[in-house]
């Protein structure tokens, strides 16, 4: 019922569906629901301590609105031709990536919560060299019909789906593929305590990350970038990728991930409402995650 329901929605203009977020998913989410409203409170207390209060209270209008804007955005790529997501989602260096694919077989993205993460799988569709194929990892949900409803929403946009547990095989398997690939990981999420993960600081907090990227990218001798996110105007998504490290194999263990930080960090500094601050990022401690 809710995939019959997005297909009907992404049928509509976006300015009707940009009406529908400002008008009912933002005072719903923000004012009746308080989706998550004290999680993004503590967050950007944490993460910006130098901010005013009127100052934090205005940022998490805004991200509340961004996020109302995201959903409905979701929706409308299910249909959005892709002469459209071209204009709306433009990569800056495509071919930078796309070299460092041929380079070394493969590459990593590593991708964060920031923008609208969902329309940049349209990479997908926008390589200048067919033969490189996209993958775009994802954690399967536990409700099977919300499941199959996100699998094919991101499958609409190119690309094919790759759930996290299943990666590492993939990957011996393209290891011998004529094809080069690119794989796109989100890159922050919270480790849980049977994850690996790299302890660094982030936006003024103690933070643990995934190094699974990182881990990755040594052990298969293949590139990893950042996507640097920036939205110059609403609906519309600019992609920068910056290689993490010239090197991967001749790094110490950690500083591809610090390096993803680091820019991470900076992304979010230059438009704090586009990250999803509804994230229980910091759920763990150091005491929660190595007890």
């Amino acid at each position: 019922a809710v995939l019959f329901l997005v297909r009907i929605l992404s049928l509509l203009p976006l300015s009707i569906l940009y009406m529908i977020a400002d008008v009912i998913l933002y005072p719903l989410m923000y004012y009746v629901v308080r989706y998550r409203l004290k999680v993004v409170r503590k967050n950007m207390r944490n993460s910006f301590p130098n901010k005013s209060q009127s100052e934090l209270k205005q940022l998490e209008k805004q991200f509340y609105h961004h996020f109302a804007d995201l959903l409905v955005e979701v929706v409308y790529g299910y249909h959005a031709r892709n002469e459209e997501m071209r204009k709306r989602v433009v990569f800056e260096n495509l071919d930078m990536l796309e070299d460092l694919a041929r380079e070394t077989h493969g590459a990593i993205a590593c991708l964060a919560h920031m923008g609208n993460w969902e329309w940049i799988a349209d990479v997908g569709n926008q390589y200048t060299d067919k033969t490189i194929v996209e993958y775009n990892v994802y954690r399967q949900l536990k409700n099977p019909r919300s499941n199959r409803m996100m699998l094919e929403l991101r499958s609409k946009r190119g690309g094919e789906c790759i759930e996290k547990n299943q990666l590492l095989r993939k990957l011996v398997l393209l290891r011998h593929a004529e094809h080069p690939f690119v794989i796109g990981m989100l890159a922050d999420q919270k480790p849980s305590k049977r994850s690996s993960y790299i302890w660094t600081d982030f936006l003024h907090q103690e933070t643990a990350f995934l190094d699974g990227s990182e881990v990755l990218a040594q052990k298969f001798g293949i590139s990893a970038v950042y996507a640097h996110i920036w939205s110059p105007k609403r609906g519309y998504y600019r992609i920068r990728f910056e290689k993490l490290i010239d090197n991967p194999g001749a790094v110490l263990p950690g500083e591809i991930t610090k390096r993803y930080a680091e820019l991470l960090e900076k992304n979010i500094y230059a438009q704090p409402e586009q990250w999803l601050w509804s994230h229980n990022r910091w759920k763990w401690g150091r005491k929660d995650l190595e007890n």
